[in-house]
């Protein structure tokens, strides 16, 4: 047996979904996904063969290859012929991609991925808030007002709190129009809203200092003061993260 099969069969016991055939290909995908970025399939080697992978999670070579075809589709392996299924380098992979993205955070020991993902989210969104503040509507800025003064009236209730939080950040993306850079935060954002890591600490105090922050950026829009919005959301954003944050190594990725 090779090593990349007694890799696969000593990483666990059958997964329960091998026990549900409904979707085995998806399943097998997401297993496969996990076992990729969880380093049981290290960058560079081959996956186990079809053989090794139809006896291990029983299932058929149609699923293996509708699996492994995904697989592709996301960046995580390279069909070479006469190598077989090759683990691509993680610089390779589809980070926007659900499965990837999902099971990189749950495998981060640090915090780096979460600060990558708020670098991004910054950059987005305050480009968003800089066009927010030149396009948006009265209907848009009484939204924005409503919000921010219903967020002060929440400030002790983080779970009311946090669903007004991002409405008000999901109307500035709206009104910018970028379709495309709400959709990467609003992918991004859903791997990690429910993560204790991300939301961190939600005392009514840490709420109060979010709603200033939410309050100078709706200000700077309803005084159409494009860089002033934009700079109003970079740093509201930032002060959020570094309140929220756990880890006590530097945010180093974070500085500009």
């Amino acid at each position: 047996m090779s090593a990349s099969q007694e890799a696969l069969l000593s990483a666990s016991q059958s997964p329960a979904w091998t026990k549900r055939p409904a979707n085995l290909a998806r399943a097998l995908t997401g297993e496969l996904v996990e076992r990729i970025v969880r380093g049981v399939h290290p960058p560079g080697t081959p996956l186990p063969p079809e053989p090794a992978l139809c006896e291990t999670f029983s299932v058929s070579r149609t699923v293996v290859r509708e699996a492994v075809k995904v697989l592709q589709e996301k960046g995580l392996v390279q069909v070479r012929q006469g190598s077989g299924t090759i683990v691509t380098a993680p610089t390779e992979w589809n980070m926007l991609d659900e499965l990837v993205l999902g099971a990189t955070i749950a495998q981060d020991d640090g915090i780096g991925v979460l600060d990558d993902l708020v670098v991004t989210r910054r950059l987005l969104e305050s480009d968003m808030a800089h066009v927010a503040a030149r396009v948006a509507g009265a209907e848009t800025i009484d939204r924005l007002h409503a919000l921010v003064d219903r967020m002060d009236e929440l400030v002790g209730d983080p779970v009311a709190y946090a669903d007004f939080d991002r409405a008000f950040h999901d109307t500035i993306m709206q009104s910018s129009g970028n379709r495309i850079a709400r959709a990467v935060v609003r992918s991004l954002e859903s791997q990690v809203i429910n993560t204790a890591r991300y939301m961190g600490r939600t005392e009514r105090a840490l709420c109060v200092a979010s709603n200033l922050g939410h309050r100078r950026v709706y200000e700077r829009i309803a005084a159409r003061d494009p860089r002033g919005a934009s700079e109003a959301m970079f740093t509201h954003i930032t002060e959020a993260w570094l309140v929220r944050r756990s880890s006590p190594s530097e945010a180093a990725r974070l500085q500009r």
